[in-house]
């Protein structure tokens, strides 16, 4: 016979629990995400072009003047990289303006 399990989707309010943002949880201000928003937003454009040019990330990296780990650690947003090495390097790729703007929005 089947035991019947309790449904865990949700905490019943008497258990303290209470639902909330990212943004109210790690207590970032809005402008906080918008760089944040940005940084994920230009990763994966960046991403997506090496992919689209067909290019490793070795020799999109050679392309770019920077190592390989390096261009790994921009294609995942790391907060380490700068948005303005981030943006050079979409624009090394033959990104323009208006498609960095798209992929912003």
């Amino acid at each position: 016979m089947k035991k019947h399990k309790a449904n865990k989707r949700s905490a019943p309010p008497e258990s303290g629990w209470v639902e909330g943002s990212v943004q109210d949880f790690l207590q970032l201000s809005d402008a906080d995400m918008e760089i944040i928003e940005t940084r994920l937003a230009a990763s994966r454009l960046l991403k997506a072009t090496r992919h689209a040019r067909n290019l490793t990330q070795q020799v999109a990296a050679v392309k770019l003047r920077t190592s390989q780990s390096r261009l790994a650690k921009m294609e995942a947003g790391d907060s380490s990289v700068s948005l303005d090495l981030m943006f050079r390097s979409l624009f090394s790729l033959g990104v323009s303006r208006k498609e960095l703007l798209t992929a912003l929005q």
